[in-house]
């Protein structure tokens, strides 16, 4: 009997799957040219193709906000590198929603054998054999995967939404809080709920500075303006 095998999709927590891959801006080692940096891998159904040509203007539109999060952005389609080139010329000579004159400086991977786009599980069967599903992974600084968000062919992605995931996580890791629904920076974190009854009394009773709480398991820090 034939053995087939099967590839596990990388999942959140796990360090991100390392590859060498032809790119518009050169040849790229990954994770390892991205160290200390958290980097946004996403992939995108298509070249030529109009929801990823208003991706892609966004994208390089926020790429000074990017950088500002110690952020940097590569992108990957199947398609081949002259291609890519091709595409990014003409997004140049766009304009939608005041975005004009865009030029794309991050690095675009080609990927014509879907090497990499099967390492992360971009191909999905469901909606193509042929094509990248609209994927986005947030990596850290230490290579591990913190988000993981697919989208179909037909729907462009958030990038406000990715913006403050990154922002979320970076807060996180820097003050170990969580963030509530809909946080956004400036607003009050979560605290770690208290892990004994002991420390539950203690905290409703006296939560200590700028900690107020709703219960005992719900208890907040206040951002300081």
């Amino acid at each position: 009997m034939e053995e087939t095998s099967i590839r596990r999709m990388p999942l959140i927590g796990d360090p991100a799957p390392s590859f060498t891959a032809k790119t518009t801006q050169g040849e790229i080692h990954f994770p390892d040219d991205y160290k200390g940096k958290w980097v946004i891998l996403f992939s995108h159904p298509a070249d030529f193709t109009p929801v990823c040509t208003t991706e892609f203007m966004t994208f390089a539109s926020m790429m000074d906000e990017f950088k500002a999060m110690n952020t940097e952005l590569v992108g990957l389609s199947v398609d081949s590198i002259y291609a890519h080139i091709a595409w990014l010329r003409k997004i140049k000579e766009l304009e939608y929603k005041g975005m004009k004159n865009i030029e794309v400086t991050f690095p675009l991977i080609e990927d014509i054998k879907m090497d990499v786009a099967n390492q992360f599980g971009m191909i999905q069967p469901g909606q193509s054999n042929t094509q990248a599903v609209r994927a986005v992974f947030v990596i850290d600084p230490q290579a591990k995967i913190r988000l993981i968000l697919y989208y179909p062919l037909t729907t462009g992605r958030n990038f406000d939404e990715i913006k403050r995931v990154i922002q979320a996580l970076q807060k996180a890791d820097k003050d170990g809080v969580a963030t509530p629904a809909d946080w956004r920076p400036g607003d009050d974190c979560i605290v770690p709920t208290a892990g004994s009854c002991g420390t539950a009394k203690e905290r409703m009773e006296t939560p200590g500075e700028d900690v107020y709480c709703l219960d005992w398991f719900m208890c907040f820090k206040k951002e300081k303006k």
